[in-house]
């Protein structure tokens, strides 16, 4: 599969607005690599809905083996209210789980940066998220979504919902290393947030996270209580660096971060561990404006930009994929979802064009 020297993306557009904002990315993608003379691979691929409808499952075996025989992968969004009555194992997003399970995906990075442009778009005062800049590692195979035992029985006449929440230490270790790593190269302050005052699961998290932290002295580490955490986001966000914390805590806290930024169509995502990456935009797939040009690319482009950071190595590019955004965020455009700022509305296709018209502007 591919050339010498090729580097090959498996992309998987997904369900709803996935198809849209995928579509921009690989236009950034094309240009980046027409620019600085990179030979980048694509191929499509099924997962999530889509999947489901073209082969009745959430993950097909040639999806898995393409992803794996790729040096990244590239998602869109998943989902939709036409499947959720499927049975558990036939929902779109057990192929999301798949995929990580498959990969080894064990950390996501979701950083939340406010854009000076967008502290109006905010649902919080300006002045709070001023210069709000963090980064969220979340544990993303261990935990409540994959402990065993699980499922709905029936007890004494009675239906019970069992999910377990289980972590090994090594699971601990290795997702407390990447937090670790992340703030010697941002401002040098973790964050671990657990439930440690109730959860046993919990109280072996933050003994392990310190065990770990004891090796990297120039780290300061914080312990915090989620229920604490969920309040501080809003009252003082900028308090925060890196936060490391456990597979569903990572989940609802990355989404309440999003709100910070002034839409969840601006977060990217990577998920890491295995030798690729996979990378998507924390948003789902929004059936609503699906196939209406109203979808916010960004998040998509910006994941890509992670991409080439994490996966390729080529900061330089990530760099300009960043700067291109933050330009025509400066100019005033703005899709629908970041209007409460202000500015010249414009569609998904647009602020493609005009990211991708700011890329050339920069050149090398």
């Amino acid at each position: 599969m591919g050339s010498k020297g090729e580097k090959r993306v498996a992309v998987i557009p997904g369900d709803g607005i996935g198809k849209e904002v995928m579509a921009q990315a690989l236009l950034v993608i094309e240009e980046i690599a027409t620019r600085y003379g990179h030979c980048i691979g694509t191929e499509e691929a099924l997962a999530g809905g889509s999947a489901l409808d073209a082969t009745g499952v959430p993950l097909p075996e040639s999806t898995l083996d393409l992803c794996k025989r790729s040096h990244a992968v590239l998602l869109g969004a998943v989902g939709g209210p036409q499947w959720d009555d499927n049975p558990p194992e036939l929902k779109p997003e057990k192929g999301i789980l798949g995929l990580r399970a498959g990969l080894g995906l064990f950390a996501n990075l979701r950083p939340a940066h406010v854009y000076p442009t967008l502290a109006g778009a905010s649902s919080l005062k300006p002045e709070i998220v001023k210069g709000v800049d963090l980064l969220i590692v979340r544990e993303l195979t261990g935990g409540i979504y994959f402990g065993q035992p699980r499922g709905i029985s029936k007890r004494n006449g009675q239906e019970v919902g069992i999910n377990t929440l289980i972590y090994r230490t090594s699971e601990i270790e290795r997702i407390a290393r990447v937090a670790f790593e992340a703030a010697g190269k941002r401002r040098g302050r973790v964050t671990s947030v657990d439930k440690a005052n109730v959860l046993e699961s919990s109280q072996l998290w933050r003994r392990v996270v310190s065990e770990v932290g004891k090796s990297f002295p120039d780290i300061s580490l914080n312990h915090m209580l989620v229920d604490n955490c969920a309040m501080q986001l809003i009252a003082d966000p900028g308090q925060f660096d890196v936060i490391v914390t456990t597979n569903m805590f990572g989940d609802i806290l990355s989404d309440e971060a999003s709100m910070l930024t002034g839409s969840i169509g601006m977060l990217p995502s990577a998920s890491l561990g295995g030798r690729n990456g996979l990378y998507e935009p924390v948003h789902g797939t929004a059936p609503d404006i699906a196939g209406r040009d109203l979808a916010n690319p960004i998040a998509m482009i910006a994941s890509t930009a992670m991409m080439f950071k994490y996966s390729f190595g080529l900061e330089r590019e990530a760099a300009a994929i960043e700067t291109a955004i933050a330009s025509v965020l400066d100019e005033g455009y703005r899709t629908a979802d970041l209007m409460a700022a202000g500015g010249r509305s414009v569609g998904t296709r647009e602020m493609g064009r005009l990211i991708l018209d700011r890329l050339d502007a920069k050149g090398h």
